[in-house]
């Protein structure tokens, strides 16, 4: 797939997973069970062990999915993600480095940035957009604040992103938003409710669809 192809997913799915684990156990049906409420879009994180052999398991067995490998913090790390089967990279923090080899390799990155200066030097540098975090504690104002002065970037809030606010970071201007154990809960991965996953996913999409 296409980076264009892929941010147009973002864009019309409005809501990317994000999945960190204290293990990759269970990993694949969580990843089942958020498709089954809508979500396809998927950021499996380098702090989960095994998340390197855990892409690459998933990109083969879960070929229709979109499997990102977030919590990148160095080209070397980008690039096995990648060769892995990654789709996407994200990255907590401004790291040029990992924006160019995600370019270099015609991968969308979605670059860890707060600040409007950060925001604007992530998207100078090439990133495709940029993960605004952590979200939660300026909420959606913030997003129509930042985009004000700088509509052509586009911005993905990470952290405090749930059901009841994923509407509002929408309407306030948001490219795409990412949830994380608001939408994967610890307790109910941890004891593989996957039910509980994938009526959270559909909370999310009925959210998002609203607005």
């Amino acid at each position: 797939m296409k980076k264009d192809a892929i941010l147009a997913k973002f864009r019309a799915e409005r809501v990317i997973a994000l999945i960190r684990a204290d293990s990759s156990d269970g990993l694949l049906d969580c990843a089942r069970a958020l498709a089954a409420g809508g979500l396809t879009s998927i950021e499996l994180t380098m702090t989960t062990p095994g998340a390197i052999r855990m892409l690459e398991r998933a990109a083969t067995e879960l070929p229709d999915f979109l499997f990102g490998l977030g919590t990148v913090l160095d080209a070397e790390t980008a690039r096995v993600g990648i060769l892995a089967g990654a789709r996407f990279i994200v990255t907590p923090a401004l790291r040029p480095d990992v924006i160019a080899l995600c370019r270099r390799y015609g991968v969308p990155v979605l670059c860890g940035a707060f600040t409007p200066t950060e925001i604007l030097t992530a998207w100078e540098a090439g990133a495709d957009a940029a993960k605004v975090f952590p979200a939660e504690f300026f909420g959606p104002g913030f997003i129509k604040a930042v985009k004000a002065p700088l509509p052509q970037i586009e911005l993905v809030p990470t952290g405090g992103v749930n059901e009841t606010n994923v509407a509002e970071f929408l309407r306030a201007g948001a490219f795409a938003t990412a949830a994380g154990s608001s939408l994967v809960d610890a307790k109910a991965l941890r004891e593989r409710n996957w039910g509980a996953i994938t009526a959270k996913a559909k909370a999310f999409v009925a959210a998002a669809a609203a607005a």
